[in-house]
């Protein structure tokens, strides 16, 4: 059989998009063409490849299975036949999208703009917010950057340790705990809590802990995210157990009360995690050198 390497490129486009006219707006060819080039493969694999249900494709389950082989296929034919080029920041334009965790944006988001900016002034960061479901946009393309404590296991993505931090008691000054000499584990389980949680669990590696020791806590509410928490927490006698490095700046902001945790529980980690199709990307190994570096920095001292 021949190779026609346009076809590898058509393949790639097709299931990538699911459509032949966004394939065809992908490789700036008309949708006749991609029409055509879609006959081709159905021809040359023997498999449909895209079948029509209703108004959009379904890419068949042979298409399912090869999609990322396929996918790294072409990445690594371009690398062999694309010519060596140095990346000029100076004159870089791209945008970048990063979903990282809200308080990780807040806290190391503008570090990594301005250190962005100053070195590629033309190159633009959209930060969009997380979901409370797993999505595939990291595996599609459509997600340069995430930044959170989850560590993929997906075999196609990429993902590395950047920063970790121990995790503290954030209460209202004037709180009870914050009178007592110390706080205890049981001084702990006995108040009334509210959980981070964006799928709005109320239990997690804290009751567990807990749970060895004997005891257990009431959790009377849940808040998708630690802002939210902390205005529950700012009026009333509630705790909220949260990252002692995303915590310490906005709790501070608000009048609020750091205090240490009285369990053994593993660090909070933060990942930094991206698809394989971008692991030799120099803009992309740029940008992750730089969110590295903003992501680790903002580590900061035990209480």
């Amino acid at each position: 059989m021949q190779l026609d390497l346009n076809l590898l490129a058509a393949l790639d486009a097709l299931l990538e998009e699911g459509s032949v006219a966004g394939a065809a707006e992908r490789l700036h060819v008309t949708a006749p063409a991609m029409s055509r080039s879609l006959g081709r493969l159905r021809r040359t694999t023997g498999d449909q490849i895209l079948v029509r249900t209703g108004r959009t494709m379904t890419p068949t389950p042979y298409a399912i299975a090869v999609r990322e082989q396929v996918h790294e296929l072409l990445q690594q034919v371009q690398g062999v036949l694309a010519p060596s080029r140095e990346l000029d920041l100076a004159t870089l334009e791209r945008t970048f999208t990063l979903r990282w965790h809200d308080a990780l944006v807040a806290l190391s988001g503008p570090a990594l703009l301005t250190a962005v900016r100053k070195q590629a002034p033309g190159v633009r960061l959209r930060f969009i917010a997380e979901s409370s479901t797993d999505t595939p946009e990291l595996r599609r393309g459509e997600i340069d950057l995430e930044a959170n404590a989850n560590r993929p296991t997906a075999p196609d993505i990429r993902a590395e340790r950047v920063a970790e931090t121990q995790h503290v008691i954030v209460v209202r000054r004037g709180h009870p705990l914050t009178r007592v000499k110390a706080v205890t584990a049981a001084r702990y389980a006995a108040a009334e809590h509210i959980t981070v949680s964006r799928r709005g669990r109320l239990g997690n590696a804290l009751d567990d802990a807990l749970a060895r020791l004997g005891l257990t806590r009431r959790v009377v509410a849940t808040a998708p995210t630690e802002g939210a928490a902390f205005e529950f927490v700012r009026g009333s006698d509630l705790l909220v157990t949260a990252p002692e490095s995303t915590t310490r700046s906005a709790a501070t902001a608000l009048g609020l009360a750091l205090l240490p945790l009285p369990l053994e529980l593993p660090s909070a980690a933060v990942y930094l995690s991206w698809h394989q199709r971008y692991e030799h990307d120099p803009a992309h190994v740029w940008l992750r050198d730089l969110a590295r570096t903003a992501l680790a920095s903002r580590r900061n001292p035990d209480l």
